[in-house]
């Protein structure tokens, strides 16, 4: 009978585990985050990204003196109603469109 080696039990150190590189990263992460520093802006900086405001023409107001004739010879048109001729015109006389239909009864004791 062979004999087995026993295994004793040894005290090791730990290597160092994800959990901790992750922290060592983040750590470094926002090291550089805090000690970033923006370059300062310059009125030049938004030449070319942004265009020059100009305010819109005025717009022109009506005349006053075209208003009042216009409203005159708006006061003194003739009103046009539908179906009415207009003076001195004859008028077409109205077709009437509307047609009856026959009665079954009728047309079946109708000889053709």
């Amino acid at each position: 009978m062979a004999r087995q080696p026993f295994n004793l039990p040894r005290r090791t150190f730990s290597t160092p585990n994800s959990k901790l590189r992750g922290d060592l990263v983040q750590d470094l992460y926002l090291r550089e985050l805090r000690a970033y520093k923006p370059p300062p802006l310059k009125s030049s900086d938004s030449e070319g990204h942004v265009q020059k405001f100009t305010a819109p023409k005025a717009p022109q107001s009506p005349e006053e003196g075209d208003m009042a004739q216009d409203l005159q010879a708006y006061e003194n048109q003739q009103v046009e109603l539908e179906g009415q001729a207009a003076p001195g015109e004859s008028g077409a006389p109205e077709e009437n469109w509307f047609e009856e239909e026959e009665d079954d009864e009728e047309h079946a004791a109708s000889p053709h």
